[in-house]
């Protein structure tokens, strides 16, 4: 097959991004697909785009895949773009895709993964891996997330969404956690023991963003629970060293203890994976995705959020996951491209039923 795989973008998960998609090109070359990896907003800059010899050649924008302990700098990324322009697709992008069979988007957060790209690239005809458009901008939005697990008797947090500083300040339950309503990979993400702690966490986290959810803290076991088509995988368990989840915890070694499948008696397993698909189906997502819940002393499970992009870093959750099923890497990205093309293949069907 013809494979483009979008990567990059401006999100604070940009760099998370390019990991993931470096890797599953390489993984999906291994399998003998022909494979253009392309950042989605610098594009192919060259003034001659022969398309077949890109395919031919498995371009590559970067070969870089390390996540550091920092972020890119965005204003840098915009500034080093050739055209100037300030439109999020980059040149030939869209051309690029066309050409191919399918494209797998290993975007994280902003437009990426927020059904912006989503529906773009529906309007253009292209094929892509992952959920539409409505899944996406549902679970990409941490309030309107929320207000589905409510609506869809899901237990979740009880919390409250703020579009301002001064309006945040209506909180007052102790310990809560602040969290940008967009933002993926932790960032901006803290926990608020008192009040003084509280008006530091609100501050940053619109410094990312315009609304912010604000929820009561929960003490308990975290994990998340991995989905191909719907189905379930293992639950995995996350213990961060540090004590919290944050970006550094996620993406470097050694930083967080994972267990997968995780150490739970098989009622909370399967419960945890009856919760996860009930949170996928409630959600419209499709193809793959992943459910992240707090399991709290009394054994009470508590959906926090769901990512229609999971990361493929070498320290994501759902890679390991799938190899507990039996599914390596490579076959776990040929998995998503099967998964995401029977959606099309089905709507095909539909449309002459």
């Amino acid at each position: 097959m013809r494979i483009v795989v979008l990567a990059g973008g401006l999100s604070t998960e940009r760099d998370v991004s390019i990991s993931s998609g470096f890797l599953v090109a390489e993984a999906l070359r291994k399998k003998g697909h022909q494979v253009v990896l392309l950042d989605v907003f610098t594009g192919y800059e060259e003034i001659i785009c022969d398309i077949d010899a890109l395919f031919k050649q498995n371009y590559s924008f970067t070969d870089s895949f390390k996540v550091g302990e920092t972020r890119s700098d965005i204003s840098e990324v915009i500034e080093n773009r050739l055209n100037k322009s300030d439109r999020y697709i980059g040149t030939n992008v869209i051309e690029i895709c066309s050409e191919a069979d399918i494209t797998f988007l290993a975007l994280h957060g902003g437009e990426g993964e927020n059904g912006q790209i989503q529906a773009t690239l529906d309007l253009f005809g292209i094929k892509y891996t992952g959920s539409g458009y409505l899944g996406s901008a549902l679970a990409m939005h941490k309030g309107i997330t929320k207000g589905v697990f409510v609506q869809n008797k899901i237990s979740t947090p009880k919390g409250e969404i703020f579009k301002s500083a001064d309006d945040a300040m209506n909180w007052n339950i102790f310990p809560c956690v602040v969290k940008p309503c967009c933002g993926g990979s932790s960032v901006g993400i803290a926990k608020a023991d008192n009040r003084e702690a509280y008006i530091e966490a609100v501050k940053d986290a619109f410094s990312y963003e315009k609304e912010v959810v604000v929820e009561q803290f929960v003490a308990g076991r975290e994990f998340s629970v991995g989905l191909l088509g719907g189905k379930a995988l293992p639950p995995i368990e996350i213990a961060p060293k540090s004590g919290f989840y944050d970006y550094t915890s996620k993406y470097q070694a050694g930083a967080t203890v994972e267990t997968c499948p995780a150490d739970i008696d098989e009622e909370t397993d399967n419960k945890l994976r009856r919760a996860a698909e009930v949170a996928y189906r409630a959600l419209h997502l499709e193809s793959y995705a992943r459910i992240d819940f707090l399991l709290d002393e009394n054994g009470v499970e508590y959906c926090l959020e769901a990512n229609t992009l999971p990361g493929m870093t070498p320290t994501s959750l759902l890679p390991q996951e799938a190899a507990v099923e039996g599914l390596d890497y490579p076959e776990l990205c040929e998995k998503i491209i099967e998964l995401s093309l029977k959606k099309y293949n089905n709507e095909k069907k539909s449309s002459f039923e």
